[in-house]
C-alpha cells in the first residue's frame, strides 16, 4: 500500500527537532554504533544557543573535540578516529552529559534501494519469504563485531535533521529483521578484513530513484519539476494545496452532484419508487453489484421528542468508497476511503421531534460498494449517549442510482506526497543520516524505474553524484543489476534498465554485481541474497580495500569485430570464459534490417564468435536481452556476464 501525506495532514520536523536545553544527538550517533575508522568523523546535535559542547573518546591518543551551538541550537564538530578496534566510550558534555558505550571503530557502509535491498534475512511472509536457508542463517547470525542500524521508513517535503532507529548488535535476535543483501555483504567484508563493520540500512520497497535524490540533484530533470513543485507547496504553502483541492471538489460537485442533491436530500422528496437494499452489506443486487458511480441512499427515522434540540451522533460504519451525508437536507459530513468508519455530528438546531431523513450519497469508484460495516456500528443517538436509547440505522434503505462513473470524471483528490514523490525519501531517510561518516554505499534498485530506463542512464548517476556532493566525499558506490523476472508485457524496458546500470560503471568509483544466474523469473524477490551480498563485497574488497588474488567482476562487453558472416565479441574480466559445460545461450545478432536472430556461440579465450542462419551480413550483437533471460556466460571465477548490446538503435524507453 502506498502511504500518502496530504497538505491537510502534513507534519514534519523543523531544523532542530527537539526542545532545546539538554544536549541532544541524532539517532544515528549512539551506543553500540560503529564509527568510521581513520577519519575526521562528523559529530553533531542540538543544545541551547551558545552552549559549549565537548566530545571526548577513550581510545588511545584521543583528543577532545569542541563545538558551540548556534542561534538555532545546532552544533557540529569532527572527532578524529583511530584504526579499527574497540569497544570504546564516547562522552558528549554540555549542560548535561551523554555517554555512548560499546562503540566500535571500523568500516561503515550505507545500504539503500527498494524491495530487494529491504528484503530481510528471515521469513516475513508475503513477498519476503527469507533468504536461502534463512533459519540456519538467523541461528548462526551471532556477529558482535557487526552492528546494524535500520532507518525507519519516512517521507518528508524538506530534508529532515533526524530519523528513527537505533544501533543493535548483530545476533540471532536482530539479524532476521535486517536487510539480507546488506547483512551478507557486511558479513563477507567483516570476515575478510577482521575489523568491525557497521551497516546502515535505509530502503523502501517499490520506490524509484528520483524519490531517493534531493531536489537539487533533480533540478536538471524536467520530468520531475511537477513533483518538486508539489513538495515546495507542501513545505511552504500547504494551505494553497488545500484551497486548490476544495475549489476543484466544489466545481466537480456543482457539475455532477448538486442537481441530484437539491432534490434527493430533502425530506419531502418522494422516494416511493426507489428500490430497497439491506445495509450493512456489500451491494449484491443485479443493478448495484456491477455498478460504479453515485448511488443515493435514504432512510426515514423517527426522532424522539426528548431528543429535540440536542446534538446527535450519526454513525454509519465504513462505506465503500466515498460518501457525502445529509440530515434533513443539510450536509453533516463527507469522507474519502472505503475502510474508514463514518462518525458525523448532527447540529442541535437541525434536530426536531418527528420524521427525519438521512440521505447518503455513496460514490463507488470500483469493486464492491455499500455500507459494509456491522449493524451495531450504524445508529443515531444523542452525543455522549452512553446507555441511553438510540435509533438503529441498520436494515432497509431506499436507494436510487445517480450518475454512472462512466459518465463523470473521477472526483478530485487532494494532492499529496508518497514514497514515490521526487525527493521524498531523500528528505526523510537519507538527509537525516548525513554527514555520518561512511566508507561507501551499496544499492539494489531499478525495478520501479523500468518505464523510464533510458532516462535512468542519467538519473542514476545523478543520484550517486548528489549523495557524494551532500556527504562531501566521492565514496565508492556499488550496486546490483536487477535480476531476471517475468514482468508481463515487457517490450525491452527491463533490458534497457540493465543497460543503464551497466553504463553507470562509467562513473568513477562504482561497481556492479550481476545477478542473471541467481534470479527467479517467477519471483521478483529471489532468495539467494548470499551471492548478491558476496558479489558486492568482492567489489569492495578489491577496489576499496585493495585486496588482490581474485576476480571481482563478471565478464563485461569490451568490443565487437566483424569476420565474414560472423561477429566476434571481446570481453573484459574474461579469464576462463565458459558456458558451464552447456551450449552458450542468450546471444542474438542482427543485420541492417534490425531483425534479431538467436545466435550460435563459440567461446575462445576472451572472445565469443557468433553466427546465425540467414544473417549473412551481421552488424550488431546483444546478450541477455529479455526481462526473464537466464543466459549462461561466466568467467573462471563463476561470475556471470552482464547483458549488453552493441547497436545504438532507438529503444522503447528512449524519448
Amino acid at each position: 500500500m502506498t502511504r500518502t501525506v496530504t497538505a491537510a495532514s502534513l507534519i514534519f520536523a523543523a531544523a532542530a527537532p527537539f526542545a532545546l536545553a539538554d544536549v541532544k544527538l541524532p539517532a544515528i550517533i549512539g551506543t553500540n554504533m560503529v564509527i568510521q575508522a581513520e577519519t575526521a568523523a562528523p559529530i553533531w546535535g542540538w543544545a541551547d544557543p551558545g552552549e559549549k559542547v565537548t566530545i571526548t573518546a577513550d581510545w588511545p591518543g584521543a583528543k577532545p573535540a569542541e563545538a558551540t551551538a548556534g542561534p538555532d541550537g545546532a552544533w557540529r564538530t569532527k572527532l578524529s578516529t583511530p584504526k579499527a578496534g574497540g569497544a570504546y566510550t564516547i562522552t558528549v558534555k554540555g549542560n548535561n552529559t551523554l555517554t555512548l558505550s560499546n562503540v566500535l571503530v571500523g568500516e561503515v557502509w550505507l545500504a539503500s534501494g527498494q524491495s530487494n535491498m529491504e528484503m530481510p534475512v528471515g521469513d516475513h511472509g508475503g513477498g519476503y519469504r527469507g533468504a536461502v536457508d534463512w533459519q540456519k542463517e538467523v541461528a548462526e547470525g551471532d556477529h558482535p563485531q557487526i552492528r546494524l542500524f535500520t532507518v525507519e521508513n519516512a517521507i518528508a517535503p524538506a530534508p529532515q535533521s533526524d530519523c528513527r532507529g537505533q544501533w543493535v548488535l548483530c545476533s540471532p535476535k536482530t539479524v532476521g529483521d535486517f536487510s539480507a543483501t546488506a547483512y551478507f555483504f557486511g558479513r563477507e567484508v567483516q570476515s575478510q578484513l577482521n575489523v568491525p563493520v557497521g551497516l546502515v540500512d535505509s530502503d523502501w520497497g517499490g520506490t524509484p530513484a528520483e524519490a531517493w535524490t534531493s531536489a537539487e540533484g533533480l533540478a536538471a530533470f524536467p520530468r520531475f519539476a511537477g513533483g518538486l513543485e508539489l513538495m515546495r507547496l507542501l513545505r511552504d504553502d500547504p494551505q494553497a494545496l488545500e484551497r486548490e483541492y476544495q475549489d476543484a471538489l466544489a466545481a466537480w460537485k456543482a457539475k455532477y452532484e448538486t442537481a441530484e442533491a437539491r432534490v434527493w436530500t430533502k425530506p419531502e422528496s418522494n422516494d416511493s419508487d426507489w428500490q430497497t437494499v439491506a445495509q450493512p452489506a456489500n451491494w449484491s443486487s443485479p443493478d448495484l453489484a456491477s455498478f460504479d458511480g453515485t448511488v443515493w441512499c435514504r432512510k426515514t427515522i423517527d426522532i424522539p421528542a426528548d431528543w429535540a434540540g440536542k446534538e446527535l451522533a450519526l454513525e454509519l460504519g465504513p462505506i465503500d468508497d466515498n460518501d457525502t451525508t445529509f440530515f434533513n437536507g443539510v450536509k453533516v459530513g463527507e469522507t474519502e476511503g472505503w475502510s474508514t468508519p463514518r462518525h458525523y455530528t448532527v447540529p442541535a438546531n437541525l434536530v426536531k421531534a418527528g420524521k427525519a431523513v438521512i440521505a447518503v450519497n455513496v460514490v463507488d469508484t470500483g469493486g464492491d460498494g455499500g455500507m459494509h460495516g456491522s449493524a451495531p456500528e450504524m445508529y443515531l443517538a444523542p452525543k455522549g449517549h452512553g446507555d441511553q436509547p438510540h435509533v438503529s440505522l441498520a436494515g432497509d434503505w431506499k436507494y436510487k442510482i445517480g450518475s454512472s462513473a462512466a459518465g463523470i470524471p473521477p472526483q478530485p483528490q487532494r494532492r499529496g506526497m508518497n514514497a514515490g514523490t521526487p525527493s521524498s525519501l531523500y528528505n526523510g531517510m537519507i538527509a537525516p543520516i548525513q554527514p555520518f561518516a561512511i566508507r561507501g554505499a551499496i544499492w539494489y534498485q531499478g525495478e520501479s524505474n523500468r518505464g523510464i530506463a533510458y532516462e535512468y542512464r542519467t538519473l542514476f548517476p545523478a543520484m550517486i553524484t548528489d549523495w557524494r556532493k551532500k556527504w562531501g566525499s566521492d565514496f565508492p558506490f556499488y550496486f546490483v543489476q536487477i535480476a531476471p523476472f517475468t514482468y508481463g508485457g515487457d517490450q525491452g524496458e527491463t533490458a534497457e534498465l540493465r543497460e543503464a546500470q551497466l553504463l553507470t560503471l562509467g562513473l568513477a568509483n562504482t561497481g556492479m554485481a550481476v545477478t542473471m544466474d541467481i534470479g527467479n523469473p517467477r519471483d521478483i524477490h529471489p532468495n539467494d541474497k548470499q551471492d548478491v551480498g558476496k558479489r558486492l563485497a568482492l567489489w569492495a574488497l578489491a577496489k576499496t580495500y585493495g585486496k588482490t588474488g581474485f576476480e571481482y567482476s563478471g565478464p563485461l562487453y569490451k568490443s565487437l569485430e566483424t569476420s565474414g558472416d560472423n561477429l566476434v565479441v571481446h570481453f573484459d574480466h574474461a579469464e576462463g570464459l565458459n558456458s558451464r559445460g552447456g551450449v552458450a545461450k542468450g546471444f542474438e545478432i542482427a543485420g541492417d534490417d534490425q531483425v534479431w536472430h538467436a545466435a550460435g556461440a563459440i567461446i575462445d579465450g576472451d572472445k565469443v564468435t557468433l553466427t546465425a542462419y540467414g544473417v549473412t551480413k551481421p552488424v550488431a550483437a546483444r546478450y541477455g536481452w529479455d526481462d526473464n533471460d537466464e543466459p549462461n556466460l561466466f568467467n573462471a571465477a563463476g561470475l556471470p556476464a552482464s547483458p549488453f548490446r552493441t547497436d545504438d538503435w532507438k529503444r522503447v524507453t528512449q524519448p
